[in-house]
């Protein structure tokens, strides 16, 4: 319809290692998504402390960030939207304490996203998939998921560990770096080993 103003969230994901800002339209698309790592030495995790102290570092400048880059003010957002869990405690409350300090300044309603949830909508809006059943991998979680009765419904998961975490664990007994992604560089390791092996036959 036309002259109908376009709906716009500032939202910000701070579960793990990383902490986002992204400005995002209704319809779904990523105006702005600056964001920032937090890196460990190799072969060393992060822990929830550490993370937290980066993320309060990084989340100011990053909210600037976004902003300019989508050509935007406070005044064209609509909602604050944060993710409350799952994930590590103490940088989830960076990303909660911040929502909520923006929403009073800014007089702005505050979404809280559940983690899961939100890559799953994140992949059926790429993808256009209207009713899928996903398997869900993560750092935390390897489920099968499928949305039944007005809500998204686990059908199975793994009892042991989430392929996610067996990555990231993989990767520290490797020694390699968590920049960009242990996966990535477990791959990466994989591929330049066997072309080493390759080049001695």
């Amino acid at each position: 319809m036309e002259g109908k103003k376009r709906l716009i969230a500032l939202g910000f994901e701070g579960s793990a290692n990383k902490i986002a800002v992204g400005v995002v339209a209704l319809d779904g698309s990523i105006l702005s998504n600056p964001r920032h790592t937090y890196i460990t030495p190799p072969g060393h995790g992060f822990l929830p402390r550490e993370t937290a102290q980066h993320h309060l570092q990084h989340v100011l400048p990053l909210v600037k960030s976004a902003l300019e880059t989508a050509k935007i003010t406070a005044d064209d957002i609509d909602c604050l939207c944060y993710t409350k869990g799952p994930g590590m405690g103490a940088p989830l409350q960076v990303s909660a304490v911040v929502v909520r300090v923006l929403s009073q300044l800014w007089n702005k309603p505050i979404v809280a996203v559940n983690h899961c949830v939100a890559h799953i909508e994140m992949g059926r809006i790429v993808t256009g998939a209207d009713d899928p059943v996903v398997l869900y991998v993560s750092g935390g979680n390897t489920q099968v998921i499928a949305y039944s009765e007005g809500r998204y419904r686990i059908f199975g998961e793994t009892i042991d560990i989430a392929v996610g975490n067996c990555l990231d664990r993989f990767a520290r007994v490797l020694k390699l770096s968590n920049d960009p992604s242990p996966g990535y560089n477990i791959e990466q390791f994989i591929i330049s080993g066997s072309l080493k092996s390759e080049h001695h036959v």
